[in-house]
């Protein structure tokens, strides 16, 4: 009975390091995410303008991992823009995982432009909507970046706390993609960056 006891405490200050620890590293990767809107170049926010930034409180259990399927011969396709400009894309993988125990998929995505940069060839893109859009979260939907080097024996860590808005949210004259139909959850995704908290 003693060792169960001890077993039962042990597990308990196990998971509360291991949350403790899943909240500092959410927080560092949202303080280098803001931080990059001061280097960038085309950048729509100033420093003031990070006060307005919010985000879901950090949660582990949307951070899981996905089954990683690559798609072969995908052809190139036009994802329309908000801006009503289209970027060129392929389909590079599919996505398949449980959420709160239902089955979800999603599809990556890969930039022909940026395949070209020595510094994004490597880039995935996912982007994606769910029902908190247009509520809680940006209603354009909202991204999430990946490499080519995060799929490890056909899995990728997939982490929602890592959701974040395109530019379009905080400003006009952005050419921000759209979200393809395929990428359309019906979970309610409360985890990431929230409603930009001002006017634009």
């Amino acid at each position: 009975m003693k060792n169960l006891l001890n077993l039962a405490i042990f597990l308990i200050i196990c998971n509360a390091v291991h949350a403790q620890n899943f909240e500092e590293q959410t927080e560092i990767y949202r303080k280098h995410y803001k931080e990059e809107f001061l280097s960038s170049k085309n950048s729509p926010l100033k420093k003031d303008d990070l006060n307005y930034l919010r985000f879901f409180e950090p949660d582990s259990t949307y951070r899981v991992t996905a089954v990683f399927k690559r798609i072969q011969k995908s052809r190139p396709f036009e994802m329309p823009t908000y801006s009503a400009m289209n970027k060129t894309y392929v389909k590079y993988g599919q996505l398949k995982f449980r959420l709160h125990g239902k089955k979800q998929s999603l599809t990556v995505y890969r930039s022909l432009s940026l395949q070209s940069q020595p510094q994004y060839r490597d880039y995935l893109f996912l982007p994606f909507k769910d029902k908190t859009n247009g509520v809680d979260s940006y209603g354009g939907g909202r991204y999430i970046d990946l490499r080519t080097g995060d799929i490890k024996d056909n899995t990728v860590v997939l982490d929602f706390n890592k959701a974040y808005n395109p530019y379009c949210a905080y400003s006009d004259g952005y050419h921000c993609p759209i979200p393809p139909d395929d990428n359309h959850l019906t979970a309610k995704i409360e985890a990431g960056e929230m409603n930009f908290g001002k006017e634009h």
